[in-house]
């Protein structure tokens, strides 16, 4: 017999409360169960999570929302990926793309074409088979066409790359605030005094700072590295991840734009951890993410404010935090959603992918009145499986570093590391090859990418390879290449784009 929920409470409001909102009522409409977010005026967003990955189009797809409202309303500006200084050695940087790099050859991945390319004398680089690379490198954007409608034949190029946005997080929270409620979805600005659990650990209603409860079904917890429900009510735990990933502070500030913003994000190592530059349409984004062990606070924000262009628009703060994630990110009547879930430092932009895909998986996973176990369990396992390899991706970038000029890149040579990506590694420089499994957000290719930027190369490329042409495989190499530089340079510059079809609202461009 159906026992279907009728109310969910999603307490915390920000970017993840507000996502979590505008998802669920898109997807929940026509269901009868009404959802409601309870509101702190006192708590703010922290709003670091600026820089995004391409699952951000699936979430403004799957909430049908307008991209182009969306993007004049958030102040956003494009990514194609992600450009590492000084992570290999001080000196150098690699870009990792969004999208396919090259194209599978006889059924054979590119990758191995390419190394067996590298063997027979070609000094091609990986990235040049890259179309968000080379869009990247010569600031050039477009929104993909639908070339079919176009008449157009297809061209694989505009096919192979990937996109994703750099905006302003707590105008992604004001903006998906407005659009729920037009929805009907229930605001109530309070502060949450008290939990109340029954004998079974579920929580029964929540005791509101204006003397009144709110009772229901299901509640999402967004109120951030507090876990005012997961942790401090129902106690679930926490597993430290400090032993993998060291950094465990953030200095912030945010800058005047005083250039045209690029379509990609900036991470530059730093002596105690790393900095990043996020370009919004209206100002820039930088933070410093850094390890109190090698580093105090004075000396990041000493070493942010000398690495920034453009006047400050606010004072640096500080943030801690503790790597890691909740041991039951779903217990009983309650799902931790955002900061609330755990926390991975934002090297790969991968804050506001983890709220989405937790609630693709909380959707997927849909309880009833009846929360069976099973279910739960079966969640709980996904979402950490899904936080594990963001993890250990995270990791790759620190442990295959040649630095030894300071005491942290000293530290990196011997960290610990998960044995699960001690076995991707060890695979990788046998065969080349990395194992990728159904439901991974990070891609082959994403591996591919950042170990050779890190310079470490395979021993040896897929042996069945020999049997290619030595002529006609550099052929087909060269051709690729030509097809991605001819279709990019014809694309729009990047700031030209955006100034032409999306450009943020004036007023809506003013403040944070």
């Amino acid at each position: 017999m159906q026992k279907p929920l009728k109310s969910l409470c999603i307490v915390g409001g920000g970017t993840a409360g507000w996502m979590a909102a505008s998802l669920l009522s898109a997807t929940l409409r026509g269901s009868n169960i009404s959802i409601t977010v309870v509101e702190s005026p006192d708590i703010a967003t922290i709003g670091v999570g600026e820089s995004t990955v391409p699952s951000m189009m699936d979430f403004i797809q799957a909430c049908q929302i307008d991209l182009k409202e969306f993007i004049q309303a958030t102040s956003a500006t494009f990514k194609l990926g992600i450009r590492f200084d000084g992570w290999q050695t001080s000196t150098e940087s690699y870009f990792h793309p969004f999208g396919r790099v090259g194209k599978d050859i006889n059924g054979f991945d590119f990758y191995q074409a390419w190394l067996k390319s590298l063997a027979d004398g070609a000094t091609t680089r990986w990235a040049d088979y890259s179309p968000s690379a080379i869009m990247a490198e010569n600031e050039r954007f477009m929104l993909r066409p639908n070339q079919s409608q176009l008449g157009q034949p297809q061209n694989w190029v505009l096919s192979n790359y990937a996109h994703a946005l750099h905006l302003d997080a707590v105008k992604v929270g004001r903006y998906c605030r407005e659009l729920c409620q037009k929805r009907g979805v229930t605001r109530i600005e309070a502060t949450v005094k008290d939990v109340v659990t029954d004998d079974a650990d579920f929580i029964q209603y929540l005791m509101l700072d204006n003397d009144k409860t709110i009772s229901s079904d299901f509640f999402i917890d967004c109120t951030g590295f507090n876990g005012l429900l997961i942790d401090k009510k129902l106690k679930v735990g926490y597993d430290d991840w400090s032993s993998f990933l060291p950094c465990n502070r953030a200095v912030t500030v945010q800058t005047e734009q005083v250039n045209n913003p690029v379509p990609y994000t900036i991470a530059m190592a730093q002596a105690a951890g790393w900095s990043w530059k996020i370009p919004l349409q209206h100002r820039t984004g930088n933070g410093y993410v850094f390890s109190s062990r090698f580093c105090s606070d004075n000396e990041a924000i000493q070493t942010l404010v000398n690495s920034i262009s453009g006047k400050m628009l606010n004072e640096p703060s500080v943030i801690p935090f503790v790597t890691g994630k909740r041991k039951k990110i779903w217990h009983n009547n309650c799902l931790a959603l955002g900061l609330a879930s755990g926390f991975l430092e934002p090297l790969e932009s991968t804050a506001i992918h983890l709220v989405y895909k937790t609630l693709v998986h909380f959707i997927k996973h849909f309880p009833d009145s009846d929360f069976e176990r099973s279910n739960e369990q079966l969640f709980n396992q996904k979402i950490d499986a899904d936080f594990e390899e963001i993890r250990d991706f995270i990791i790759l970038h620190y442990c295959t570093s040649d630095r030894i000029d300071t005491d942290f890149w000293r530290w990196c040579q011997t960290m610990s590391v998960p044995e699960s990506l001690n076995k991707k590694i060890r695979l990788f420089k046998d065969r080349g090859q990395i194992e990728h499994t159904q439901g991974q957000f990070f891609t082959s290719d994403s591996w591919y990418s950042i170990l050779e930027g890190m310079n470490i190369r395979p021993k040896k490329y897929h042996p069945l390879l020999d049997g290619f042409h030595r002529q006609g495989l550099a052929n087909t190499l060269s051709e690729n290449i030509k097809n991605i530089r001819e279709t990019v340079l014809k694309m729009p510059n990047h700031h030209d784009y955006i100034q032409m079809h999306c450009q943020a609202n004036k007023d809506l461009s003013k403040g944070t």
